[in-house]
């Protein structure tokens, strides 16, 4: 790629990733200025041209979720106004995407509108990873590249030697039985699913556990780790039932409170998270181990800036 004509800027949600994805292409950050207002009003300012350059901003609108989108619009408005050839929003995590339909009358759909606050912004096109519902895909009148976790997150555990009959991949509900049963064909395992229910939000309760667990090693996936209710739940269930140990990966380490005093007090060995969300060094228990996404999101911008296909970076 010609390094003159491509600009990746950062908000401020996970600069460190954005650097790490930088180094890896071997490009300078770009130099931009973020501020704010008395009021709180977000306030960027371009430092350096990018007339004609096809630009990429790195934002994970995260906690808080609100500042961090409007960021994001804001510095896509900027690249737009500044006569920036193309505009690709690097969201490796897309808040809101838990509000994907309406569950109950009178409800918003707020996944679909982000969307439609991006594509006004001036984005032209969206990179982003594990989205909480695949059909968010369809939000978007424009591309969107959706980059996948499972490939770096199942080496991790086949490294380890964690494959064959002596592990269980566990979804920790109905509706991921589909991300569990990819991870299982990675580890060459069968897989288990936890039938739970919600008495409220962010609570969960077991109420089954399908597939055999006895004896084997538990592996739960999720896209993401909220409060940690579900995960740690599951993973007591399953240790009751007679799984010798129990493991936890998820993409998105959201870390609600009182997400890591439940994961410190849970019998799990270990969880594996991304960097799609920066996480704080005061909140690195000794249990979770981080994996970089960066090498995945340096070669999707480079594939995308050269018009070649991202699909072969997630076979198997």
């Amino acid at each position: 790629m010609r390094k003159e004509n491509v600009k990746i800027f950062s908000g401020t949600s996970n600069n460190d990733l954005a650097k790490k994805i930088c180094d890896e292409l071997g490009i300078t950050l770009g130099d931009a200025k973020i501020t704010r207002f008395k009021d709180g009003e977000v306030h960027v300012k371009l430092n350096s041209t990018v007339r004609g350059a096809s630009c990429f901003v790195i934002q994970s609108t995260s906690n808080p979720v609100n500042e961090s989108l409007m960021e994001l619009l804001v510095f896509i408005d900027a690249l737009k106004r500044a006569s920036a050839k193309d505009i690709t929003a690097v969201i490796p995590y897309y808040g809101y995407s838990r509000q994907d339909r309406k569950a109950s009358p009178r409800e918003p759909i707020t996944a679909k509108l982000v969307a439609n606050l991006l594509t006004s912004a001036g984005a032209t096109r969206v990179m982003t990873m594990d989205l909480h519902a695949q059909q968010i895909q369809g939000f978007f009148d424009i591309p969107v590249d959706h980059m996948k976790a499972l490939p770096i997150l199942a080496k991790y555990f086949i490294d380890k030697g964690l494959t064959g009959d002596d592990v269980v991949v566990v979804s920790p509900d109905v509706g991921g039985v589909k991300r569990a049963r990819t991870l299982s064909a990675w580890l060459d395992c069968k897989i288990a699913i936890i039938d739970k229910r919600r008495p409220k939000p962010n609570e969960s309760e077991v109420m089954n556990i399908i597939g055999e667990v006895q004896g084997k090693k538990a592996i739960f996936i999720d896209d993401m780790i909220d409060t940690a209710g579900t995960i740690t739940n599951g993973a007591q269930s399953i240790i009751d039932s007679g799984a010798v140990e129990a493991y936890a990966c998820c993409t998105h380490a959201v870390f609600s409170d009182p997400a890591l005093e439940r994961l410190e007090a849970s019998p799990l060995k270990e969880v594996i998270i991304t960097d799609t969300i920066y996480l704080p060094e005061n909140k690195k228990l000794d249990k979770i181990k981080i994996i970089s996404v960066d090498k995945l999101f340096s070669e999707g911008i480079r594939r995308v800036f050269n018009n070649e296909s991202l699909s072969e970076l997630f076979v198997k």
